[in-house]
C-alpha cells in the first residue's frame, strides 16, 4: 500500500508541475494564471498606413504578454474628442485612450479627474530620455487642470508633426520653378503658378481645424518663438490682437481673394483636398507631415516638402510638435499593464515601424535602423530635426483656451469670406482670450 500511496503522489506532483509549464506567464503582476485580461484601448490612427503600425504593435504587445487582449476603437479625431470624456467617465470605459493636448480636451478631462498623472512611470520607464522637457511640457498640467505646460505629465506621444509645404515634383520641374527660399520667393512663386493656370495651394475649409493651420503658418513666420509660447500657455499676459497677427490675417485674406486656393475651397473637405493633390491638382498644399504615407503610394506623382521660408530668409518657427498623446483613464483596474502598453509605443521598435510608414516617430530611430530617408518621408524627417535642433517648434495655437479651437474656426470663415477684416479678425479672437485670462486670473 505504501508504495502505491507514493506513486500515486509522484503523478499527482508530475501533473502539477506539467499544468503549470502549460500555462502562460507574464512578467506583468496584474495578469494571472486563470485570467486573461483585456486592455481596452481608443486610438485616432484610423488612417491605412497608421492602423496598420497599430496592428502590428498590438499584436506583437500582445505576444509578449500571454493572457492579455488589446481590444481596439478606432475613431477620427473630431469623434474621439467628441465621445471620449463621457467614455472616461464609465466604469467600463477604456483604459487607454489618446486625449488631444490643449485646454479643451486634456485640461478638461484633468480638471474633470478623469486622467491618471503618469509621473511615477516617468521615473520608471526612463520616459525623460526619450522626450525633451520641451516636448514633454506638451502633455503637462498642474492636477487642477488650469495651468498648460508645466505640473503632471498626462500622456505620452508616438508620433512627431512638422507643418510645412507639399510640392508636386513633376509640376515644378515641368515649369522649371524652384524650392523658395525666403518668403518672398513664395509669394512670387505662388503668382507664378497662378499665372501658368495651376491651382498654387491645394485647400479645403470645409472641416475647419486646417484654416487654423493655414493662418498659423503664416504667423509662425512673424512672431517670436516667446510669444508663442506664452500666448499657447496663457502666460504672460500677451494679446491676439497684435499687428504681426493682423498682417498674417491680412496674407491670408490676400492669398484668398488673389484666387490662390482651389476652386470653391469653403465646400472641400481636408480629405477630398488631400486626394485632389494625390491626383495631380494642385502644384502646392500646406499641411503636416502626417500626410507623407499617404503621398508615398498609390499614385503616379512625386512629391517634396519643405518648410515655409521666413521673412528675407530668416530664421523662424514652423507648426510642429507631437501628436496625439495616449492616456490612462484614472479608475483602470490595470494601470500597471496600461502603463506598460504605452512604453511600448514609444519603444524604439514603434519608432522603426512609424518610420517605415513614412510617419515621424517622436523618438529616435534605433541606431542600427536602416529606414529609407533618401525620399519624401526623409524630407520631412529632415524638417522636423531642423525646427527641433533649432528650438523652432511652434504650436498649435487652438490649445490656448477651451474654447478658442472654435473661435478660430467661426472667426476664420468670416475672415476668407471677406465677411471680417483682420483687423475684426484678431479682435474677435482677442475677446475669447482676454475672457479666459481674466478667468484663470481669478
Amino acid at each position: 500500500m505504501k508504495k502505491i500511496h507514493k506513486i500515486v503522489v509522484l503523478m499527482l506532483v508530475l501533473i502539477l508541475v506539467l499544468s503549470a509549464c502549460s500555462k502562460p506567464t507574464t512578467d506583468n503582476p496584474e495578469v494571472t494564471d486563470s485570467d486573461e485580461i483585456t486592455l481596452v484601448v481608443w486610438d485616432q490612427f484610423y488612417r491605412p498606413e497608421e492602423s496598420a503600425v497599430i496592428e502590428k504593435l498590438n499584436a506583437e504587445f500582445e505576444k509578449a504578454h500571454p493572457g492579455v487582449k488589446i481590444q481596439r476603437e478606432v475613431k477620427v479625431l473630431d469623434d474621439l474628442k467628441m465621445t471620449v470624456k463621457l467614455a472616461l467617465a464609465e466604469a467600463d470605459g477604456p483604459d487607454v485612450a489618446q486625449v488631444n493636448q490643449g485646454r479643451s480636451d486634456m485640461g478638461a478631462l484633468i480638471e474633470a479627474d478623469l486622467l491618471l498623472p503618469l509621473n511615477d512611470y516617468l521615473a520608471k520607464y526612463g520616459w525623460g530620455n526619450v522626450f525633451s522637457t520641451s516636448v514633454a511640457s506638451r502633455n503637462s498640467f498642474t492636477p487642477d487642470g488650469k495651468s498648460f505646460g508645466h505640473g503632471n505629465l498626462y500622456g505620452v506621444s508616438p508620433t512627431a508633426e512638422v507643418v510645412g509645404v507639399f510640392y508636386n515634383k513633376g509640376i515644378f520641374k515641368k515649369n522649371r520653378w524652384s524650392v523658395p527660399t525666403t518668403f518672398e520667393e513664395f509669394q512670387e512663386l505662388l503668382a507664378k503658378i497662378k499665372k501658368a493656370g495651376i491651382t498654387p495651394i491645394s485647400f479645403g475649409s470645409l472641416d475647419g481645424w486646417n484654416a487654423i493651420h493655414e493662418f498659423s503658418a503664416i504667423q509662425h513666420l512673424l512672431v517670436t518663438p516667446a510669444y508663442i509660447n506664452s500666448l499657447t500657455y496663457g502666460v504672460n499676459n500677451v494679446s491676439f490682437d497684435t499687428p504681426e497677427n493682423q498682417e498674417a490675417a491680412q496674407i491670408l485674406l490676400d492669398w484668398a481673394q488673389a484666387g490662390y486656393f482651389t476652386e470653391g475651397y469653403p465646400g472641400i473637405g481636408y480629405d477630398d483636398s488631400n486626394n485632389n493633390f494625390k491626383a495631380g491638382e494642385g502644384a502646392m498644399t500646406i499641411t503636416g507631415s502626417w500626410f507623407a504615407p499617404e503621398l508615398m503610394i498609390g499614385t503616379d506623382q512625386e512629391f517634396g516638402f519643405f518648410l515655409l521660408p521666413g521673412l528675407s530668409g530668416k530664421q523662424t518657427m514652423a507648426i510642429g510638435g507631437v501628436g496625439v498623446p495616449y492616456a490612462i483613464r484614472k479608475t483602470t483596474q490595470h494601470p500597471d499593464l496600461a502603463a506598460e502598453y504605452l512604453n511600448w509605443m514609444i519603444s524604439p521598435r514603434a519608432a522603426e515601424l512609424w518610420a517605415k510608414a513614412g510617419m515621424l516617430p517622436a523618438m529616435s530611430l534605433p541606431e542600427n535602423s536602416k529606414v529609407k530617408t533618401d525620399n519624401l518621408f526623409g524630407e520631412t524627417l529632415y524638417a522636423w530635426e531642423t525646427i527641433n535642433k533649432n528650438n523652432a517648434v511652434g504650436h498649435y495655437i487652438d490649445w490656448a483656451t477651451p474654447t478658442f479651437y472654435d473661435t478660430l474656426v467661426a472667426e476664420l470663415q468670416k475672415l476668407l469670406g471677406s465677411i471680417a477684416t483682420p483687423a475684426d479678425f484678431t479682435a474677435a479672437v482677442e475677446r475669447d482670450y482676454a475672457q479666459f485670462l481674466k478667468e484663470q486670473n481669478k
